[in-house]
């Protein structure tokens, strides 16, 4: 239960028109397909929980690696209850070493602190971090499992099941949109001070520069968090949040064709929700996100149409790519909302801006920050003497979220900053 809301009563039948095959499972008639068809979608309020668009949001489905915002909040636990602290520094083991990319790849032996490892979690997707984290929250990667089952059981995430931290392909790893709005949810109300990680727009450790794999935070205005996934067997995942005036809403898009794709229709259902002007109680009520039924089926397992011959694919698993959206896919996206809406801009043109992005966050490994260099830099007048100048990181970068207590529906301020993204 969350700020008093828990599962609650199910919607009338009118209202849940989009789950009428799962409703007529429950009840006996029909049948239902084994797998869904088509990506599922959930669109729903941060604050209330109110559900504005549902497809296939209650399909189990393989997360890949938004995954990691469930690692993420079971550590920002960890830290609520004085386990760890933000400063805690954290040894990679050769088991996180050992995790297929995308990774850091990082040595046996590095220290990295739980902050550091927050943002490169979120912002690199790194596999290896999310093991790092795990161990240090929990002792090892099956106590932490252990913990994530506990923490979907407590949030009434009835079908979701955990065995890793990372995402990595699992045939048990399964969770359904439903289940990731809820979490998105959870965190966004029990910990607002920590807002400020899950919009990082690209961290920086030395010289390299390592862009968010979630693009809606350059390409689509009041986009502030918060993970993209990808494996074969899943498509491509995105759990994402925008803020208008004082409305945050929550988009959930699991299995869509292509990056491109997945961020399209994240926009198109945030945009005409935040363009609704107050209509929304025109619409049928579909109830808030505990009230949707879970539908017993197995995950589609779409690493043919994802992975096969005839698909160009990364050859890594869990990475991602940039895809333009195509005719066929701007078709799929308009019939995503009936009405006037449906004939407006092309899905893809919500997103086709590039937005001005934030400087890198600076990041570092070994539990302390190490001291700014000193660089010579010729005294004016006197070109055979120097002085020694440092530089110094902006403040911003060099910060960590400050607790600022907030309800979930204004708009955050964020508390660390970034740069462009790539995808994932």
């Amino acid at each position: 239960m969350i700020n008093g809301t828990g599962p609650m009563h199910p919607a009338s039948p009118l209202a849940t028109t989009v789950f009428a095959l799962g409703l007529a499972l429950a009840a006996g008639v029909g049948t239902v397909p084994a797998r869904a068809s088509g990506e599922a979608l959930l669109l729903i309020e941060a604050d209330t929980g109110k559900v504005l668009k549902a497809e296939n949001a209650t399909y189990p489905w393989y997360p890949a690696s938004i995954t990691k915002l469930m690692t993420a909040y079971l550590t920002l636990k960890a830290i609520k209850e004085g386990r760890i602290t933000l400063d805690t520094p954290l040894t990679v083991s050769p088991n996180a070493v050992a995790q297929q990319p995308t990774k850091m790849g990082f040595g046996t032996g590095t220290v990295v602190t739980v902050d550091n490892a927050l943002k490169m979690l979120m912002v690199k997707s790194a596999n290896d971090i999310a093991v790092v984290l795990a161990e240090g929250v929990a002792g090892s990667v099956d106590r932490f499992a252990d913990e994530m089952n506990r923490a979907s059981a407590r949030l009434g995430m009835a079908q979701s099941n955990w065995v890793n931290p990372n995402g990595l392909p699992a045939e048990n790893q399964i969770t359904s949109a439903r289940d990731m709005a809820i979490l998105a949810r959870a965190i966004l109300i029990e910990f607002p001070e920590y807002d400020g990680y899950w919009g990082i727009h690209a961290i920086r450790l030395g010289k390299r520069i390592l862009r968010n794999t979630n693009s809606l935070l350059v390409h689509y205005p009041g986009a502030d968090g918060m993970k993209t996934g990808y494996i074969c067997a899943s498509g491509f995942n995105v759990v994402a949040t925008a803020t208008r005036g004082n409305r945050r809403l929550i988009a959930v898009v699991l299995g869509a064709p292509s990056s491109a794709v997945r961020a399209a229709k994240a926009a198109y259902m945030f945009e005409t929700a935040f363009n609704s002007n107050g209509l929304t109680w025109l619409m049928p009520s579909l109830g808030t996100v505990y009230g949707l039924q879970p539908i017993n089926a197995a995950p589609p397992d779409l690493r043919e149409a994802m992975c096969g011959k005839h698909r160009r694919r990364p050859a890594a698993e869990a990475a991602d790519e940039d895809e333009e959206a195509t005719g066929s896919d701007e078709q799929g996206l308009a019939a995503l909302f009936s009405g006037a809406k449906a004939h407006g801009p092309k899905p893809s043109s919500l997103v086709a801006e590039t937005l001005p992005s934030n400087p890198p966050i600076d990041v570092f490994i070994g539990a302390k920050r190490p001291p700014p260099r000193a660089v010579a830099v010729a005294k004016p007048g006197n070109a055979g003497t120097s002085a020694a100048k440092h530089r110094n990181p902006p403040a911003a970068a060099a910060g960590k979220p400050t607790p600022r207590p907030r309800p979930v529906s204004s708009k955050p301020k964020r508390a660390v900053t970034a740069a462009k993204p790539q995808a994932q």
